[in-house]
């Protein structure tokens, strides 16, 4: 949409400046040939009263018209260069255009290359089997031979770089990193796993030692009270390397 503003807006202004052109040199052309009649007599002067201090000029007139046609033939004179000026803009602007076709010819042909449409390799060969391809492309219907035989050219040249991301093998590449992905995202949920259980066997560990070390303090608490009480109740004790408690009746110890 902004093109074809663009195309509207630059013709607009084309026919604009053709018609100044036209208009300045037809004033000008006028201004001469009455100024130059006048100056023969073969037609009035402009009559132009003008009165400065008190003071009336009769021939200002006259003289404004010598400067206007002066003035009109001064401005003829930079019509040649105005003209140079808008061909060189025509032929920028058709350049543009022409530009902008061969490379939407070029991206037709180089994406049916990357799907391997293309077989030829001989450079004659290829560059016509290419031309012949975008010739009948349904939109490329309007463009010159000339600009399709240059993207024709073109897909030749990048026929490697066709090569190299054809469709194929960008697919196969998009698949294998998708299974890539795949096996990344299943790896994340694994890790999640293993580091729930990790936590929750750290947690049972803890309990664990807790609960041996209650268990130990216990014990420990009950073989104190063993060693205070056997003694009263005439028994001796002994105790184990590994901890456990024999009694011995005190006469029999003796």
């Amino acid at each position: 949409m902004t093109a074809q503003l663009r195309s509207i807006l630059f013709l607009i202004q084309s026919l604009l400046q053709r018609l100044a052109v036209a208009v300045f040199a037809a004033t000008a052309l006028i201004l001469l040939l009455l100024t130059g009649m006048a100056a023969f007599g073969a037609a009035p002067w402009l009559e132009l009263p003008v009165s400065i201090g008190g003071a009336t000029y009769d021939q200002a007139g006259m003289y404004t018209q010598i400067a206007g046609t002066v003035l009109a033939v001064l401005l003829c004179v930079y019509l040649p260069s105005n003209a140079r000026i808008m061909q060189l803009e025509n032929s920028h602007r058709r350049f543009e255009i022409g530009m902008q076709d061969v490379a939407r010819a070029y991206a037709i042909a180089h994406s049916a290359d990357r799907e391997n449409l293309f077989q030829l390799s001989s450079e004659f060969d290829a560059v016509r089997e290419r031309l012949a391809y975008l010739r009948t492309h349904p939109e490329l219907e309007s463009l010159e031979p000339a600009l399709l035989e240059i993207a024709a050219q073109m897909s030749h040249i990048s026929r490697e770089l066709a090569d190299v991301y054809a469709t194929d093998k960008v697919e196969r590449a998009r698949a294998f990193l998708k299974q890539r992905q795949e096996e990344v995202a299943q790896f994340n949920i694994r890790l999640e796993k293993a580091k729930a259980l990790t936590t929750e066997l750290r947690h049972w560990v803890h309990e664990v030692e807790l609960e041996e070390s209650v268990a130990a303090s216990q014990l420990q608490r009950l073989q104190d009270e063993l060693r205070t009480i056997l003694p009263e109740l005439g028994h001796e004790e002994i105790l184990r390397a590994d901890g456990t408690v024999i009694d011995i009746p005190r006469k029999a110890a003796e």
